[in-house]
């Protein structure tokens, strides 16, 4: 996991390169590593798209894509630099001749910039053309090392099946063209600074590690919470919901990075092996005990930042008959000598208050009180210790602990110490997409998703999401937009003796 050196010459081949994400994320993140000269001097992209037809079109649409989605202009020398590297090539993903003249215009460009032929593909595409592509490949053998020296790479996005069948299926169907080493499967979760760091916080600080397990922390939350609907993706998120959307990758590869073990090395297989464990370590859920231990619920309208939404169900895209969960809470707990007893919540859903990404850890209350609290803490105790990493945005670690209040008598006060990367290390940190472009570029697999962690996490959720899905006829609970969600959510906490960050 150490990319200090920069990457050979390669080839980027983006399939979907006239979509959202290639626009927003993928030009950005390249053209930023091109300025800080992280990339090799010879390299080019190859834009693959329906929608593109000459290579004009391309450089048109992608510095235009930089400046509204960039950190800086287009009218530089260095995007003028960049902008020689880009290339397109027309493709229907039905048609064999498509991809025969794929074949042909990746061969004439590496000839012509003298590459040697590492290849790296990206699936920026929906999830319904996978498997023409990859099939594709395999029959024209780009699958395949260009020479003995050479690599061929591909990065698939989320979502990685709808299920854990059809996880199995699309596995099973890039299993046949790509071996596993080849296929880097990205969560862009896992790219952020804060997600790693945390990996820092806890094995190169001999401070917290020994407290970090069941004897000294009550509990756990993690919470994704977003302001916003649904953008334009309703018909997306009507077959996905908040379960499959956001905590089958996202919330759980946080929940993997918490709660697994310090791998024996440092490098993708043992990295990669730890979080496996811990999915396998999950308590399986009882299909009868799914009321009890998760909860979903669906927003109506309301107000967010002092502007009145819509309700989900008046959203482009989305029925009036809809149970799709907008929001999504549950409760793991894990079978192993580190966490057992201690409850894992997860938590995650739309048009909620603000928008944050946070770990939180609520240790254990002291055993004997001799202080009196000067907090109104619930049954008049003093508050718990709480440490709280907060992934994004203003990202930062902090503690809160009781100290005495200045003058007679001695009465406790929560105080909170706070550490926050913008204003110790001054710097903007990287996006998410141009770390694990670069990681792939190298062949470092660390951040990205393994075949048996995918269908470990599916495995996790399995029991859930085929309860919801045989209450299709019941009426979802609801949360007003601009509230934290419903009292259902509440409830799943209180049975623990526990309450949500929130509300602490």
């Amino acid at each position: 996991m150490n990319n200090e050196h920069k990457p050979d010459p390669f080839s980027l081949i983006i399939f979907g390169a006239t979509g959202d994400l290639t626009k927003r994320k993928l030009i950005p993140a390249l053209f930023h590593l091109f300025s800080a000269k992280t990339l090799p001097e010879n390299f080019f992209i190859l834009g693959v798209s329906r929608g593109i037809t000459t290579d004009q079109d391309f450089l048109h649409r992608m510095k235009k894509a930089n400046e509204e989605f960039g950190s800086g202009s287009s009218n530089t020398d260095t995007w003028k630099k960049f902008e020689q590297r880009l290339y397109c090539c027309p493709i229907d993903y039905d048609k064999r001749d498509s991809f025969e003249n794929l074949r042909k215009t990746l061969e004439n460009i590496e000839r012509d910039r003298q590459l040697p032929g590492n290849r790296l593909y990206y699936l920026s595409v929906p999830p319904s053309a996978y498997l023409p592509i990859i099939k594709k490949l395999g029959e024209f053998r780009l699958n395949t090392p260009v020479g003995e020296n050479t690599w061929t790479r591909i990065i698939i996005e989320k979502p990685i099946g709808y299920d854990l069948q059809t996880a199995r299926e699309l596995n099973d169907h890039v299993a046949e063209v790509f071996a596993e080493n080849q296929v880097y499967r990205i969560d862009h979760f896992l790219g952020k600074e804060t997600v790693q760091n945390l990996l820092a916080f806890r094995f190169a600080n001999g401070i917290f590690e020994p407290i970090w397990n069941r004897r000294y922390i009550d509990h756990v939350q993690i919470t994704a919470a977003e302001t916003v609907g649904l953008e334009g993706r309703g018909g997306y998120y009507e077959k996905s919901g908040a379960l499959r959307d956001m905590i089958q990758n996202h919330l759980l590869q946080v929940f993997a990075h918490t709660a697994m073990e310090a791998p024996a090395r440092f490098d993708s297989k043992y990295f990669r092996d730890e979080k496996v464990k811990v999915f396998d370590s999950v308590r399986p859920i009882q299909p009868d005990e799914v009321k009890d231990i998760a909860v979903r619920a669906q927003y109506t309208g309301g107000k967010i930042n002092d502007k009145e939404v819509p309700g989900y169900k008046e959203e482009d895209g989305v029925s009036e008959h809809s149970v799709t969960e907008t929001y999504a809470a549950i409760k793991l707990m894990i079978n192993n000598w580190r966490w057992a007893g201690v409850p894992f919540f997860l938590r995650t859903g739309k048009r909620l208050p603000r928008r944050v990404l946070e770990l939180i850890l609520v240790f254990k209350r002291i055993p004997h009180q001799i202080f009196q609290s000067h907090t109104h803490a619930r049954n008049g105790e003093i508050d718990a210790n709480v440490l709280a990493i907060r992934l994004q945005p203003d990202e930062s670690i902090s503690l809160r602990f009781g100290a005495k209040v200045p003058g007679q008598g001695m009465k406790v006060q929560p105080v909170t110490m706070k550490f926050d990367y913008e204003s110790t290390f001054r710097t903007k940190l990287a996006d998410a997409y141009e770390r694990l472009l670069l990681d792939a570029i190298l062949g470092d697999a660390s951040l990205f998703a393994r075949r048996d962690g995918v269908e470990a996490s599916w495995r996790i959720l399995m029991p859930v999401i085929e309860a919801w899905e045989n209450e299709k006829e019941m009426k979802l609970p609801e949360y007003k937009a601009g509230t934290w969600g419903p009292e259902e959510a509440e409830e799943l906490l209180k049975r623990d003796g526990c309450w949500w960050r929130d509300r602490l």
